[in-house]
């Protein structure tokens, strides 16, 4: 899949539900969202047909589950071992806030998943509290502990800077999953929270998460060519080989970079993060069309992709969906 900007998209990142177990506050409002109707969902055959068509037909090689909290889906297990079936085969990882994960890690992994990304804001349980309005620290830091047993790794951890609320603890994180070997990366908080209340003044930079790391840490930038199209932009820490990336989504765009392209848990291609339109495959898949129709269809959407998501220009407009209902 190609756009008008020579991209070539080979990295699908697949919603399963929009539901989550955490309400975090710079994702949904603590009363939770509208879910989407059990029957607007994709089945599990429809989403396991959409990734092999993406595969076999449109060149995707790598494919990421995500949510809400794709942990939520009862028929997790069984996608991940058909979509492992697949030839040629994707590299298959989730992304997940952990909960539930000490649990499931085992079955995925027997399943075929290969890697994981776990969120995690903050060590403190208060601000764990705060932040997701509950109190399931200990049910993320089991989580990661069964990733790394099940063999999931390297096991990643990603965390979202706020000013005010968990700053501080940069350093804190590092260390922490220094010790674990698990790698951490720092992401920008963009504007996809449900509230539309994400402000520029009150995001943490790349440039002062850098800052806060290097009050403990010498970090040494990892040599540019080894990311591609990778969001993270990494730094080897006091010399390596452990290292930590930032994605900079905001400030420091990657867009030029971009190969992914992604489906909703209802059905819908979006070419960006930032896509305020959306191509329906759910409707194709239902009406009957068959194999090629779709691709084509995927095809399509993919070649109308912006140059950039756009949020530095004065007209940009944050999508309808927020990132629950997106996928990460």
């Amino acid at each position: 899949m190609i756009d008008t900007y020579g991209r070539v998209a080979t990295d699908l990142r697949v919603s399963l539900t929009d539901k989550c177990n955490l309400r975090c506050t710079y994702c949904m409002p603590a009363e939770g969202l509208p879910w989407l109707p059990k029957d607007e969902l994709l089945s599990d055959d429809e989403v396991v047909r959409l990734v092999r068509l993406a595969v076999q037909r449109l060149g995707v090689r790598e494919v990421r589950f995500t949510g809400g909290e794709p942990l939520l889906r009862p028929g997790l297990p069984g996608i991940v071992e058909r979509v492992a079936a697949l030839d040629p085969r994707p590299e298959i990882s989730l992304t997940t806030n952990g909960i539930g994960l000490a649990r499931t890690a085992p079955a995925l992994r027997a399943a075929g998943l290969d890697r994981i990304n776990v969120s995690l804001d903050t060590l403190r349980p208060e601000v764990f509290r705060r932040l997701a309005r509950r109190d399931r620290l200990a049910d993320v830091v089991a989580g990661l502990a069964a990733a790394e047993a099940a063999g999931l790794g390297p096991v990643k951890v990603n965390a979202v800077l706020m000013r005010g609320v968990n700053e501080a603890e940069a350093p804190e994180l590092l260390e922490w999953c220094l010790e674990r070997g698990y790698e951490l990366r720092f992401i920008e908080q963009m504007p996809l929270d449900a509230q539309h209340g994400w402000t520029r003044r009150d995001m943490i930079t790349a440039q002062e998460i850098l800052g806060l790391l290097g009050e403990r840490f010498r970090l040494t930038p990892e040599e540019p060519e080894e990311r591609g199209a990778a969001p993270a932009e990494r730094w080897l820490v006091d010399g390596g080989p452990a290292r930590v990336g930032v994605i900079a989504s905001v400030t420091r765009p990657f867009c030029r970079a971009c190969d992914r392209t992604r489906l909703t848990a209802d059905g819908q291609v979006r070419n960006c993060l930032f896509a305020t339109e959306e191509t329906d495959l759910r409707g194709a898949l239902r009406g009957g069309a068959p194999d090629e129709d779709v691709a084509e269809l995927w095809r399509k959407a993919m070649w109308g992709k912006r140059a950039g998501g756009g949020l530095d220009d004065p007209s940009f407009l944050q999508p309808s969906r927020p990132m629950s209902a997106i996928g990460g």
